[in-house]
């Protein structure tokens, strides 16, 4: 879902400017599923997800007649780190996503808003730990301690954890020998 000619931050930031990220929100959930389906993929997809917004009631009724139970267990909702969070919008957002058997991710944890407390309140299935935690994290014991604690703490609420932006061999092999469940970068692979 990466847009054409111009990069993810620039697209969010024109939109934030003229308050239209929900066009963003509601686009990225049906293209996503979309291509999902076109592509005959029968993995769960990972969807990015703005903590400050959601789909309105008549989208969700929309979203649900053209999908319907093909989307059930089927979605990860990865919910950002910016540009705010919705106590309102994350509950709408929490139930619909629960009662669909989808679960949630909380993306770029350790930086932004996604912290301890976020994890805490949202109770994802999922933590992904920002890249700036992980890059050179095998020559940086001030963070290894840090990382290793995080993901012992997760695991303690039955939360899986994936490293992200991982580049380089040494980051790999050390965050296997600390209990990361998954990973994610360039090392492993390249996105299509």
């Amino acid at each position: 879902m990466r847009p054409q000619n111009v990069t993810v931050t620039d697209l969010i930031a024109k939109y934030q400017g003229i308050d239209k990220l929900h066009v963003i929100e509601v686009a990225t959930f049906f293209g996503a599923m979309q291509a999902y389906f076109l592509r005959g993929y029968e993995e769960r997809v990972a969807i990015n997800s703005f903590p400050s917004d959601c789909m309105k009631p008549e989208e969700a009724q929309a979203f649900w007649e053209y999908y319907g139970d093909e989307i059930r267990g089927r979605m990860i909702i990865e919910i950002l780190e910016y540009p705010f969070f919705s106590l309102e919008h994350w509950l709408e957002k929490n139930r619909s996503v629960r009662n669909m058997n989808n679960l949630f991710s909380l993306d770029d944890y350790g930086s932004g808003i996604n912290n301890i407390e976020k994890v805490d309140f949202i109770k994802p299935d999922i933590v992904k730990i920002d890249r700036s935690l992980i890059s050179f994290i095998d020559q940086k014991p001030e963070l290894q301690e840090s990382v290793k604690k995080s993901i012992e703490l997760f695991h303690e609420r039955g939360i899986k954890v994936v490293a992200e932006g991982i580049e380089r061999e040494e980051e790999f092999n050390y965050l296997v020998s600390i209990g990361t469940d998954l990973f994610q970068g360039y090392y492993l692979a390249r996105p299509n």
